[in-house]
C-alpha cells in the first residue's frame, strides 16, 4: 500500500520526503505547501481538511520553523506539529494526525474524486443493483452522505414529470467496526460503510 512506503511521505512514523503524492507526476506535493504557503492559507487548510481545533497553533508553528531551515521530510514535519500542538485530541493518535490528513487530501483532491467516483458509480448502476461506500473520515463520509441522500430524494408531493428517485438507502446510519475488529485492525477505526440500491 501507498501509505506504508515511507518514499511517498504519507506517514509521520516513517522518515521519508515530504512528498503525499498518490500520483508522482502530479504538480503540487506536501513540501510545496508547507514550505510556500501563508500562515492563513496553511490554518485554513487545517482547519477546513484536517478539521484540526488547534489549526493556528499548527500554522504559526510552521512558519516559525520554516524561517530557520526549509522543511523537507515527514520527521521533520511530525516533529513541529508535535512540539506546538504537544498532546493528541483523541486517545493515543499523533497530534499530527489531521495536519497530515489535511494535506493528503488536498495534494491528491481526494474529495474531489470521492464526489465523482460515487456520482459517476450511481450512474451505472442496474436496476437493482447495490452500491457500498466505506470512507475513512468525516468529510468523507458527509460527501457519500449527501449524495446517497440527494439521489434517494422522492418529494411527498410529486409534480408532473418528476423523475423518480434513483436509489433507495439501504443504511439509514453507517455500519461502524466493532470492538474487536478494531483491536484485529486498528485502520478500521473510523471507517464507516453506507450501502443503497438502484431503484
Amino acid at each position: 500500500m501507498q501509505l506504508d512506503r515511507g518514499e511517498k511521505g504519507f506517514s509521520f512514523s516513517k522518515e521519508g520526503p515530504l512528498d503525499m503524492r498518490m500520483d508522482p507526476t502530479a504538480e503540487l506535493s506536501a513540501t510545496e505547501v508547507v514550505n510556500e504557503w501563508s500562515e492563513e492559507e496553511l490554518g485554513s487548510l487545517f482547519r477546513d481538511l484536517g478539521e484540526e481545533p488547534r489549526w493556528k497553533r499548527a500554522a504559526k508553528a510552521i512558519i516559525d520553523a520554516r524561517r530557520k531551515h526549509m522543511i523537507k521530510t515527514t520527521t521533520q514535519l511530525a516533529e513541529i506539529i508535535k512540539d506546538a500542538l504537544q498532546t493528541p485530541l483523541k486517545g493515543k493518535w499523533h497530534p499530527a494526525t489531521l495536519i497530515f490528513q489535511a494535506l493528503r487530501l488536498f495534494v491528491n483532491k481526494e474529495l474531489e474524486a470521492v464526489t465523482q467516483g460515487v456520482a459517476n458509480a450511481i450512474k451505472r448502476l442496474a436496476p437493482g443493483g447495490r452500491i457500498g461506500v466505506m470512507s475513512f473520515h468525516s468529510l468523507e463520509d458527509r460527501i457519500v452522505k449527501n449524495i446517497f441522500r440527494e439521489a434517494a430524494f422522492s418529494p411527498k408531493k410529486p409534480k408532473m414529470g418528476t423523475p423518480p428517485a434513483l436509489l433507495r438507502l439501504l443504511t439509514k446510519k453507517p455500519l461502524s467496526p466493532d470492538f474487536s475488529e478494531v483491536k484485529a485492525n486498528p485502520r478500521a477505526r473510523s471507517a464507516k460503510l453506507r450501502f443503497a440500491q438502484r431503484a
